[in-house]
Formats: C-alpha cells, sequence, structure tokens
C-alpha cells in the first residue's frame, strides 16, 4: 500500500473509530520540519497529479479498474508468504499461497479475484509487520516522498520488500514490465474511491499533516496488534492523564463512596 492504500484506508478506519491507538496515541516525531516539507510536496504532487488522474479513473468502466487493482494486488502476495512463514503465520502463508495459485490460474494472471468469490480472503502483511512480530519498535514517524506516511520500522521493510520481491522468481519476462506500472495505477484507482475522505483531510482540514500523521499510526497499530511495540519502553508515557494524583492505590474500587468509615468499629450497619 502507498500516498498509501493504507493511509487511505486509515483515514476510514481512524473516523470511524475502529479502534484506539496504543501507548494513548504516544507520536514520535523528532523529524517533523523535514516530515512537514515532505508532507507538502506530497500534497501538492496529490493536487497536480494523483488526484486529477483519480478523478478521471472514476470515468473508466468498474471491469476495466477492478482487473488492474487485482492483477497488483495478486503480484503482492508471493512476498506476503514469504513473510508470513517468517512470523511463523502457516496459516495466513498458506491461505495466501492458495489465493496467489488460484487467481494467477483461475483468474488468468490476477486480473480476476476468483479466490474472493471462493471466500478466500487476503491476510495483508509486509516486512514491516514481520520486524513488529520480532519485536523490533516502530521509531520515529517518517513521511516518505510521494510514498506518504510511514516509521523507521516500515520504511527499512519496504526496502526490503522491494529489494526482495520474490515475485521476481515466478513471473515471465513478458508479464514482468507490467507490474510497477500496475501497482501505481491500483493506488491512483484506489484513491480515487476514497476521493472523498482524503481531500477531506488533505485540503479541508486545518493541519492535513498532524491528521494524516494521526490516523496512520492509528490504523496501522491497529493492523500490527499489541504484539508490535510502538516504540522504546523508556519513551512511553504509560501515565493515565485523568487519574487522580491523590487517589489510595489500595483503596477498594467497589467500596461504598457514601459507607460510614467507623461503622466496623461502633458496631452500626
Amino acid at each position: 500500500m502507498s500516498t498509501r492504500t493504507a493511509v487511505l484506508i486509515g483515514f476510514l478506519l481512524a473516523v470511524a473509530g475502529c479502534s484506539a491507538p496504543q501507548h494513548g496515541g504516544f507520536v514520535h516525531d523528532p523529524f517533523e520540519e523535514s516530515n512537514r516539507q515532505t508532507h507538502a510536496f506530497n500534497k501538492a504532487l496529490d493536487e497536480a497529479v494523483f488526484r486529477p488522474l483519480s478523478r478521471g479513473g472514476n470515468a473508466v468502466p468498474k471491469e476495466v479498474t477492478g482487473a488492474v487493482v487485482d492483477f497488483a494486488e495478486n503480484t503482492a502476495l508471493p512476498g506476503m508468504v514469504v513473510n508470513g512463514v517468517l512470523q511463523g503465520d502457516l496459516e495466513s502463508a498458506g491461505i495466501n499461497t492458495v489465493r496467489f495459485l488460484i487467481n494467477t490460474t483461475v483468474g488468468i494472471g490476477g486480473l480476476i479475484d476468483v479466490a474472493d468469490r471462493m471466500k478466500i480472503y487476503e491476510r495483508e502483511t509486509d516486512f514491516g509487520a514481520t520486524m513488529a512480530r520480532w519485536g523490533i519498535p516502530e521509531g520515529a514517524y517518517v513521511e516518505l516522498p510521494v510514498y506518504g506516511p510511514s516509521t523507521q520500522r516500515d520504511t527499512f521493510g519496504l526496502v526490503v520488500d522491494v529489494v526482495f520481491d520474490p515475485l521476481q522468481l515466478f513471473v515471465p519476462d513478458v508479464i514482468e514490465p507490467y507490474i510497477a506500472p500496475s501497482r501505481i495505477a491500483g493506488e491512483v484507482i484506489t484513491r480515487g474511491r476514497f476521493s472523498t475522505s482524503v481531500d477531506t483531510v488533505l485540503y479541508e482540514s486545518a493541519d492535513s499533516y498532524a491528521i494524516t500523521r494521526q490516523m496512520y499510526l492509528q490504523n496501522r497499530r491497529f493492523e500490527l496488534g499489541r504484539n508490535a511495540p510502538a516504540v522504546p519502553s523508556t519513551q512511553v508515557d504509560t501515565a493515565d492523564p485523568y487519574a487522580d494524583p491523590y487517589a489510595d492505590p489500595y483503596a477498594d474500587p467497589y467500596a461504598d463512596p457514601y459507607a460510614d468509615p467507623y461503622a466496623d468499629l461502633t458496631g452500626e450497619q
């Protein structure tokens, strides 16, 4: 996923309030100044290129755009299989393997998502998720040119996924030139499908950078679950900001607050 599909879906998930971010929404953003510059570049690029293209894509028949998205998603499956194995999640690796085989054969190279119709759904993952499973913290938040929101861990994972993409072992030379363009087109099409939500955040909010950052981190942490430490423990403020600093830590939370504290001594009920 890229300007990213994770971010696009993240907008919707966060707005819907599907989960609370880990660590009380802790944000580690020491590169905010440069990140904001990159965000401004990405926003300008979106306004000049991706936004108009996505609107044009909405005019294309769904049969065509659907085939492009299905093909692009199918090409990502071999990498997900490998990451599933690395995470020790053999069930997900097996399901993604079956999806790839079905869609590549019966689905004519992935142009038709036959596996989805058979209710064999994708188990999305990547090397960033693999590192999270291994206990590697997410590090600082970063915004990458063109690609969009990320973290130091996910950025390294992205590089690994691209450089060591196992798809190269299976794809005939005649198909390989279409892989990258299909993935880019898939992102543009997805951006068009969620254009209203994305435009609201990017062009109608007071601080699109802060909102994008919050939504990306919330959605990503939700995807990875509690097994993925967001930041080193020394950086996390686990204190409850609403806790009473003078509260008795040994008090019975179920005690009647209006009970006579001397009742036991006097024998009164």
